[in-house]
């Protein structure tokens, strides 16, 4: 298993735009590209996903990397820039408070997306305290900025939920994610979601 570098999600991200542009965009445009289009979608506040992302918002092409691939194995992923592009995410205001309040209590599992960015944002902390004192389904998703590893050990508060990365079962032809304690102990997400937790692995 391997954790997610900056450069895998962003190779996901142009991926995405050559299919849906026929071209390379500069990855500097893939946020706004991918927000104009799902803007037209309709949202509702009572539409349930099984991923609640939390994440800086200095980490759009990264996150959108992340929602692309978490779709590809079938789960939906609430991001709120773009299920809730009304919302300002740079004002702590009771409204925007309770919207994401609401959103998250329609969501099974709050992914924190764990960057040199996450320290600075002033929301991120917050949806994980609020999550985990609801539901206490919560992993960090970390993402290395450019080199591939295969354990996460974090520090202060993060060190005290697992870690999600993505790999494939042997003979499985997809991928799946997996929720770890560290590198011998973990447990397939949908065994975790049931209430299982991460075991240890024995070759």
């Amino acid at each position: 298993m391997a954790l997610f570098t900056r450069p895998q999600l962003y190779e996901r991200v142009n991926n995405e735009l050559r299919k849906s542009v026929g071209f390379e965009f500069p990855e500097k445009r893939a946020a706004e590209f991918l927000n104009e289009a799902k803007r037209v979608q309709k949202t509702f506040s009572e539409r349930k996903y099984d991923v609640f992302l939390s994440h800086s918002s200095d980490d759009k092409v990264e996150v959108i990397g992340l929602k692309l691939l978490i779709e590809d194995l079938g789960y939906s992923v609430y991001i709120d820039w773009i299920n809730d592009p009304e919302l300002d995410r740079t004002n702590v205001t009771k409204t925007n408070a309770n919207v994401l309040r609401t959103r998250m209590k329609h969501c099974s599992v709050l992914f924190y997306a764990f960057s040199e960015h996450a320290a600075n944002s002033t929301w991120m902390p917050w949806e994980l305290g609020y999550f985990d004192g609801q539901k206490g389904l919560v992993a960090v998703i970390p993402i290395s900025p450019n080199q591939a590893r295969t354990s996460f050990k974090g520090n202060e508060f993060i060190g005290l939920y697992p870690y999600v990365d993505f790999a494939s079962m042997k003979g499985a032809a997809k991928n799946e994610m997996w929720v770890n304690e560290s590198s011998d102990v973990y447990v397939t997400y949908s065994e975790w979601i049931k209430g299982k937790n991460p075991y240890k692995r024995t070759s």
